[in-house]
């Protein structure tokens, strides 16, 4: 517990520092320690919300949010965060969710490390009813999974140049927060669950610590880009053995 706690530390001052709940580092940590995959979901979403919630805070007093541009997001998923939380999954069908979610993720993160220029650029408005549908979709695996969602929007808004790229950070940073919430009143919904949980509390003190920190050094020390390719590698490890497993 002492080696995954330090390891969870710094994965929340690492993600925390550039807006992120690393969501999908605590599930590859979590799958690589042999821990209960029930209740991977649970835990990873307890740690978005306390590492996301600084930076959200942060965002929100330097203006850097677009309500607008995120409440259609919101609207799908929050119903379905807690929907996809609330939903029981035989191992085997978890697991292979998991490949698919966690390769995508690496993916994205390899192909997503750069964002585009915000001067004279023409930014183009999303359609509510697509918004709605796509959040509703990432609201859904995110409940389900354990993620926050962030690491699929992030990139979704970033193709579509639906606002300048700090708008984007804080509404990628804002999503985390209420999606990861929703999805955890769904897991809640579970019995037993968080008696399970508990035993694990120390995580959540260490990512608490670490997202301080992180949101005290601002990407003064990492970099988006470095950052993006470290968790990749990560990432698409956990992926890859999950895959072998399956498929294999």
């Amino acid at each position: 517990m002492i080696i995954l706690s330090i390891l969870f530390f710094i994965t929340a001052i690492l993600y925390s520092s550039v807006g992120f709940g690393g969501g999908s580092t605590y599930l590859a940590l979590l799958l690589i320690w042999g821990v209960p995959y029930y209740i991977f979901p649970l835990i990873a979403l307890i740690c978005n919300i306390i590492v996301v919630s600084g930076n959200s805070f942060n965002y929100i007093r330097a203006k850097n949010h677009n309500f607008r541009l995120l409440i259609p997001f919101l609207i799908g998923s929050i119903p379905m965060a807690f929907v996809g939380g609330s939903l029981h999954i035989e191992k085997e069908i978890f697991e292979i969710l998991l490949f698919i979610v966690l390769s995508l993720a690496g993916i994205l993160l390899l192909i997503n490390n750069k964002s585009y220029d915000d001067k004279n650029i023409e930014i183009k408005k999303l359609h509510f009813f697509v918004s709605i549908i796509i959040g509703s979709i990432l609201g859904f695996v995110s409940g389900l999974i354990g993620i926050g969602g962030g690491i699929f929007l992030s990139p979704i808004l970033f193709l579509f140049k639906a606002d300048k790229p700090k708008v984007i950070s804080t509404t990628a940073s804002l999503f985390i927060l209420i999606n990861s919430i929703s999805g955890m009143i769904g897991q809640l919904t579970k019995t037993n669950i968080l008696i399970e949980v508990i035993q694990y509390s120390p995580l959540f003190i260490s990512v608490f610590i670490g997202g301080l920190i992180g949101n005290y050094l601002n990407l003064k020390v990492f970099s988006g880009r470095i950052l993006a390719i470290i968790t990749s590698i990560l990432v698409i490890f956990v992926a890859s053995r999950i895959g072998f497993k399956i498929f294999i």
